[in-house]
């Protein structure tokens, strides 16, 4: 059985940092090209972040970039999310996701993905 956890979220002031993590289980997450998406009520999940199973490369939102960091560990079967310079607009729901075949062009869509976890609620106030 599959099963991603976040962990991390909570309530900051913008300005603020957070580091999210994304522990799997009931896979080898090398193997498994890892996502962070958002989502806040009546919209759609938006990509964040996502580093790819082989050799790490990395992608991000343009609403993120320089400020969000996506790592691995591939001995903890653990991703993280550092977050930096939090702003209002971040605030959402972040769920990580990992999918084994995913391919360049298909990186931002959240239906490509085969396993999620529940998700973190991230709070930034101003």
């Amino acid at each position: 059985q599959v099963k991603l956890v976040e962990s991390g979220g909570g309530l900051v002031q913008a300005g603020d940092s957070l580091r999210l993590s994304c522990v799997v289980s009931g896979r080898t997450l090398r193997d498994y090209t890892v996502a962070w998406f958002r989502q806040t009520p009546g919209k759609e999940r938006e990509f964040v972040a996502a580093i790819f199973r082989s050799g790490g490369n990395t992608y991000y939102a343009d609403s993120v970039k320089a400020r969000f960091t996506i790592s691995r560990d591939n001995a903890k079967n653990t991703a993280y999310l550092q977050m930096n310079n939090l702003k209002p607009e971040d605030t959402a729901v972040y769920y990580c996701a990992i999918d084994r075949q995913l391919i360049l062009s298909s990186v931002r869509r959240f239906d490509q993905y085969d396993f999620w976890g529940q998700g973190t609620q991230v709070t930034v106030s101003s």
